[in-house]
């Protein structure tokens, strides 16, 4: 239904859909916030190399979902992410205050200089971008750079009408792989 009210909005136009679609995902995940999460799954990734693994669970509303192929896979990609990219942080309010102090330190010592205005907003790009690969929720992802983990988790909030969070992650690597 959703898809064809987006279509209707764009005129047709199957991108212009995509758009509205991904737009609307965001919100429909916002008004499933306060739902409680009952199930889930445990997905694992161990790359080829046999050096890199990680164990990701992926949790939802009611084991109807948590069983689904799809949102397994779904756990399964978020895992190899996490094996390919290996964030820090899966969230931004995880990032401790001294780590961030630091960051905002050196790139202050790089605008030197430049007005007040210009400052903030350089350092502010700046913060974002160098967190942007440290956070797993912010990442680009590796199967789709279009979109982020945290979108490919609205999406499927939106397609499988439940709250979906990652609880955690765990990377782990031989030899600081």
């Amino acid at each position: 239904m959703q898809c064809k009210k987006a279509l209707e909005e764009a005129g047709g136009d199957m991108e212009k859909a995509l758009v509205i679609l991904r737009k609307n995902s965001k919100s429909i995940a916002e008004k499933k916030a306060d739902r409680v999460f009952g199930s889930g799954a445990i997905a694992s990734y161990v790359h080829t190399t046999g050096t890199v693994g990680v164990l990701v669970e992926l949790v939802c509303e009611t084991d109807f979902v948590s069983k689904n192929d799809e949102f397994k896979a779904l756990a399964r990609d978020i895992a190899m992410q996490a094996a390919a990219t290996n964030p820090e942080y899966l969230k931004a309010d995880e990032i401790p205050a001294e780590v961030k102090k630091n960051a905002s330190e050196v790139f202050e010592q790089e605008v030197k200089g430049k007005p007040e205005q210009v400052r903030v907003q350089i350092i502010d790009g700046k913060m974002k971008s160098y967190f942007k690969e440290r956070i797993l929720l912010e990442q680009d992802f590796i199967k789709n750079p279009e979109v982020t983990v945290g979108g490919l988790i609205d999406a499927a909030i939106q397609k499988f009408g439940e709250k979906i969070e990652i609880a955690r992650f765990v990377r782990y690597s031989v030899l600081g792989k």
